[in-house]
């Protein structure tokens, strides 16, 4: 169903409330996702963005609801990723020839996906297409925010960005603005989505904002492609976005943890409490990665301060959640974390050092040498434990 946002950009897009992962199944979307496509009618008539392939056929019947598909002027795609241009083939097939507005890597991306015939016309930072009396569409390159290809574009007159994939979040929502949903939902998908997605590119978020913001422009609203729009102090994400993308941490420490028998659990749990005894302004939270969303996880690790990472030792290795949390914690490139190693075993015991390996690779300095117990800990050992949860605890307050 279009929804109107003012008497020139029409939301069109599609509200998936079933979807739970995405990125194949990279990422979790407990509250599903939308997919924001917008129709703007000046003088003349634009499209920026589509939806996510499955909905093509949907999404193109229900836009001729709307428009006359045939007095549609351009097509602006801000970014080639499936979610973004999935319906780009029907649509296209509806309307051929209509031109497409994108970046040369956007050409390259959808070239590469759809093997199209297209009238690309690409455009750079600065480039303006003009759609009605004081009315231009201003393009704003944004490579790596998240993809090479993406861009936004800026219409004046109405002061509305169409920020793309930048401050938006996977949340399925009726309401569709930002002061009509829940905030500690919003917030806590939008934290979610810039780590999980953004943080590799923070020094890229920060150059871009502050080169958006030294155009003095106005901004009313800010039109995402995932989730809400930003009506009611869209400057609030803006702010919130410089803050993550600044090397973020809060007064929280988590552990990270899988085990076998519960030995590792019972020496995470006596960690925590150590850290809690010495350092009881931390907020520590402790996650079995063997029951725990990753990506979840990931949020929670973006906001701490230091991250203590356990398994117990299998066929002289680690268990594969934490093998594959190291990975993940690698990838996101995560800065100014400090972190820890903890393990137990029966028989051989390289799970500590083999995390340090990894934690090292994650560019994440050691507080403290790790600790291995033989077998589930219990007396001086249990004590021991506790112990080094206060060597951490100390080593975070100074």
């Amino acid at each position: 169903m279009a929804v109107r946002i003012n008497d020139v950009v029409t939301w069109v897009g599609k509200t998936d409330w079933e979807l739970r992962t995405f990125h194949g199944e990279e990422y979790s979307t407990h509250r599903g996702s939308t997919y924001n496509s917008y129709l703007l009618q000046g003088e003349k008539t634009v499209l920026i963005d589509t939806v996510w392939g499955p909905y093509a056929g949907e999404f193109v019947d229900a836009l001729a609801q709307t428009v006359d598909l045939n007095s549609i002027d351009y097509v602006v795609m801000n970014h080639a990723e499936p979610d973004h241009s999935g319906a780009m083939p029907e649509l296209m097939r509806r309307i051929p020839g209509v031109p497409v507005y994108c970046t040369a890597n956007g050409v390259k991306s959808m070239t590469g996906m759809y093997h199209p015939d297209w009238n690309f016309h690409p455009v750079k930072t600065g480039d303006t297409l003009n759609i009605g009396p004081d009315m231009d569409l201003v393009f704003v390159e944004a490579p790596m925010l998240h993809w090479p290809d993406s861009m936004m574009c800026y219409l004046t007159g109405q002061a509305i960005l169409f920020s793309n994939d930048a401050f938006g979040q996977h949340l399925a929502c009726e309401g569709l603005y930002n002061d009509t949903v829940d905030q500690c939902e919003l917030f806590q998908e939008a934290l979610k989505y810039y780590a999980n997605i953004l943080t590799p590119f923070s020094k890229f978020v920060t150059r871009k904002i502050n080169e958006f913001l030294g155009m003095n422009l106005p901004l009313n609203m800010i039109c995402t492609s995932h989730g809400v729009i930003w009506r009611d102090n869209p400057g609030q994400i803006v702010e919130a976005y410089l803050k993550w993308a600044d090397d973020y941490q809060e007064d929280q420490v988590t552990i990270l943890y899988d085990t076998m028998w519960n030995a590792t659990r019972v020496m995470a749990e006596a960690i925590a409490r150590g850290i809690r005894e010495v350092a009881p302004e931390l907020v520590v939270k402790s996650i079995n990665l063997g029951k725990y969303d990753k990506n979840d996880a990931m949020a929670e690790v973006f906001k701490s301060k230091a991250v203590l990472v356990g398994s117990s030792t299998i066929n002289k290795g680690i268990l594969t959640s934490i093998a594959a949390v190291l990975e993940e914690m690698r990838g996101l490139a995560f800065k100014n974390k400090r972190a820890a190693a903890f393990g137990s075993y029966g028989w051989s015991g390289e799970s500590v050092k083999m995390i340090e390996k990894g934690l090292e690779e994650c560019g994440m300095p050691l507080i403290a040498p790790g600790l291995k117990k033989l077998w589930l800990p219990a007396g001086n050992d249990l004590t021991e434990c506790e112990e080094y949860g206060k060597t951490i605890g100390q080593a975070l307050k100074s």
